[in-house]
């Protein structure tokens, strides 16, 4: 049977969230289970369930109820504590700022490259090297290219509007950015923002796990400034609003997943 691991992102982290879909039906012997990783334990407990043909596990990325800040989040125990699991690969959700007029509010963006501009991050695995081999993973391509066509697929079923490919850059946070950065990350190319997905990325590359994000753009960050900058309450109003494109997205996707 193969196994998905969901990280669900700000206005995903519910662990009900896929048993609240249209799909509902499609769920049976849903259960949580407590783990524990020798980075410390995840961001919370995993809910199990069998969906489809598929053994799912969903982790609330900043916790049940959104009590992590971004630059407290366990990355390395996360993607271990799937990978302990047996996931195959790793599908994630995340909220972001749009960094182009062309990418609207309630826009999804199948992400494929990533600018980390953390500073604090432990976002590797490796804390040190065995004697004569150090291990330097390639990652030209963070985002799993399979993975990524199958999103597409799913939004072009079910006709959400998406943008097929987008570079995110991952800032530090809690804080949103000053204008000046905003207009930095446009000028390096970054085309959406938030606080989560490159260090979780680049460490589920290291795990040898597959990885895929569908971001959803709930602002404008600052830099377009015929609009009010960003705000928590913006971001969750927004996501709250057009959540079910981002489940049916899910849902679609793990419906015909094959890796």
């Amino acid at each position: 049977m193969l196994k998905i691991g969901v990280i669900g992102g700000s206005g995903l982290d519910s662990a009900d969230v896929l048993q609240e879909s249209h799909e509902e039906r499609a769920l049976k012997d849903m259960h949580d289970i407590e783990v524990s990783t020798p980075y410390g334990p995840p961001s919370s407990s995993l809910r199990v369930l069998h969906l489809f043909d598929k053994e799912v596990y969903l982790l609330a990325r900043h916790g049940r109820e959104h009590t992590i800040p971004p630059g407290q989040v366990n990355y390395r125990a996360n993607i271990q504590a799937l990978k302990d699991r047996g996931c195959d690969c790793i599908l994630a959700t995340t909220a972001v700022g749009s960094l182009r007029r062309r990418i609207e509010r309630g826009d999804l963006v199948i992400l494929d490259q990533f600018i980390d501009f953390t500073r604090r991050r432990i976002n590797t695995f490796h804390d040190q090297f065995q004697p004569h081999n150090p291990v330097h993973t390639p990652m030209p391509d963070p985002f799993h290219d399979g993975l990524r066509e199958q999103f597409i697929a799913a939004g072009r079923k079910l006709g959400l509007k998406h943008h097929e490919r987008g570079t995110v850059v991952t800032i530090e946070g809690p804080r949103f950015s000053t204008r000046a950065e905003s207009h930095m990350f446009r000028a390096w190319g970054a085309d959406v923002i938030n606080m989560s997905v490159a260090p979780e990325c680049a460490l589920a590359n290291e795990a040898g796990l597959p990885y895929a994000a569908v971001a959803m753009s709930t602002d404008y960050d600052c830099w377009k400034e015929d609009e009010a900058p960003v705000t928590w309450e913006q971001i969750v109003r927004i996501f709250t609003d057009n959540a079910l494109k981002v489940t049916s997205l899910l849902l679609e996707t793990i419906r015909n997943l094959r890796i």
